[in-house]
C-alpha cells in the first residue's frame, strides 16, 4: 500500500472518526397527517414488575411443528382488565427466533401489556400463508387465556420488525374486524410486488412475480388498505437497502389517504439492520402511539364493567378451508 492510498485511508477514517457520535446518537423525523409529532406525545408511566412465565406452545397437537410464545405479565391493577402486545421477530422469514424482541416486550409489559412473543414456522419449508395462519392461532390461544391474563381482548396490538412487522400488519388487515386494534411495525415490507424476485421473497411465496402475481399481491398489506384498517406505527431506516423507505413512506400515505391514524418515524443514518439494533426512540415512541389507541380510558376496563367470561371480541377460529391467500394447504 502506497503514501497515497494510507493518506486517503486517514481521511475516510477521520471522517468516520467525526460522524460516529452522530451515528450513534441517529435523529429522526416523526410525521402523521399534521406535520412532526411531539416526541414521546401520550405515553403514560412504565413502572409495572413483570411475571416472567415459562415458554409454552401456543398450537394444538395437530399442528405441523409445535410453537411457543414467551408470556410477560404486567404487575397491574388487579380490578382491571389490561391491552395485550402480539410480537413477531423478523429474519427473512426463515430465521432468527423470539429472542430478537424480548427487550421490546419487557418495555411494553413494564407499561402495562401482557406480551406475548411467538416463534413461527420458516419458509421455504413452509410457504405462506401458513406463517399467517400460525399468527391466526396465536390469537386464538391468547383469545382462550384471556380470562386467566386478565386481557381485554379489544385492546390487543401486534408488534414486529421486518418480515415479523409484515405479518403482523397482514394479520391486522386481513384478520377478522377487532383482532387487532393497532400495530407497531418497523422496517415493513408492504409492497412484495417491489422485490426484484430475491431468494427470501421467492422462497417465502414458492415462485417468482410472473409465476405467482395473486399470491403476491394477497401477501402485500399495502394490497389490503382500507378505511377498517387498525392505526399504524411505522418506523424505518432511511438508508435501508434491503427494505427501502418507500415501502413505509407509501404504505404510511395509502393509510392516510383511508383516513388511518398513521405515525411514520424516518430514522437517520441507518440501514434495515442498525434501523432495529440501535432503534434510537423508535420504540419508545411507538408505545406512545399504541398508548393513545388502547389505553386512554383504561377506567372502562374494569373487571367489575365486564363479567370475567364475557370479552369485547370473540376468539378467532382457525379455518380449515382453502386459504384465500394462496395455494398453501392449511395445517
Amino acid at each position: 500500500m502506497n503514501d497515497k492510498n494510507l493518506a486517503a485511508q486517514g481521511h475516510w477514517s477521520r471522517r468516520l472518526l467525526l460522524a460516529l457520535p452522530l451515528l450513534l446518537a441517529g435523529c429522526a423525523t416523526h410525521l402523521d397527517r399534521n406535520g412532526e409529532v411531539t416526541p414521546l406525545e401520550g405515553m403514560l408511566p412504565a413502572d409495572y414488575a413483570v411475571e416472567r412465565l415459562s415458554p409454552r406452545p401456543y398450537t394444538p397437537p395437530d399442528w405441523p411443528e409445535t410453537l411457543e410464545a414467551r408470556v410477560l405479565l404486567p404487575d397491574t391493577p388487579a380490578d382491571a382488565l389490561r391491552p395485550a402486545a402480539l410480537l413477531v421477530h423478523g429474519g427473512g422469514w426463515q430465521r432468527r427466533s423470539p429472542d430478537d424482541m424480548e427487550t421490546i416486550a419487557e418495555r411494553l409489559a413494564e407499561h402495562g401489556y401482557v406480551t406475548v412473543n411467538i416463534a413461527y414456522r420458516f419458509a421455504p419449508t413452509y410457504r405462506f400463508p401458513a406463517q399467517l395462519h400460525d399468527l391466526e392461532q396465536a390469537m386464538a390461544w391468547i383469545h382462550e387465556q384471556a380470562e386467566a391474563w386478565r386481557i381485554d381482548t379489544a385492546r390487543i396490538v401486534g408488534v414486529g420488525y421486518s418480515s415479523g412487522a409484515h405479518l403482523v400488519s397482514l394479520l391486522a388487515l386481513t384478520g377478522e374486524p377487532g383482532r387487532l386494534a393497532a400495530v407497531l411495525a418497523g422496517g415493513l415490507p408492504s409492497d412484495l410486488m417491489k422485490f426484484d424476485d430475491g431468494r427470501l421473497v421467492v422462497e417465502f411465496i414458492g415462485g417468482t412475480r410472473a409465476e405467482k402475481p395473486e399470491a403476491y399481491r394477497l401477501a402485500s398489506p399495502i394490497t389490503h388498505v382500507d378505511a377498517d384498517a387498525p392505526p399504524h406505527f411505522l418506523f424505518h431506516g432511511r438508508w435501508d437497502g434491503l427494505v427501502p423507505v418507500d415501502h413505509a413512506t407509501d404504505f404510511h400515505a395509502a393509510l392516510e389517504d383511508h383516513g388511518v391514524a398513521s405515525e411514520l418515524y424516518l430514522q437517520h443514518y441507518r440501514g434495515h439492520f442498525t434501523s432495529f439494533l440501535l432503534r434510537d426512540g423508535a420504540i419508545e415512541a411507538g408505545i406512545a402511539f399504541l398508548d393513545r389507541q388502547v389505553r386512554e380510558d383504561e377506567s372502562s376496563t374494569a373487571l367489575t364493567q365486564t363479567p370475567p367470561t364475557q370479552y369485547a371480541t370473540q376468539a378467532p377460529a382457525v379455518s380449515n378451508a382453502p386459504s384465500k391467500h394462496a395455494d398453501a394447504p392449511l395445517p
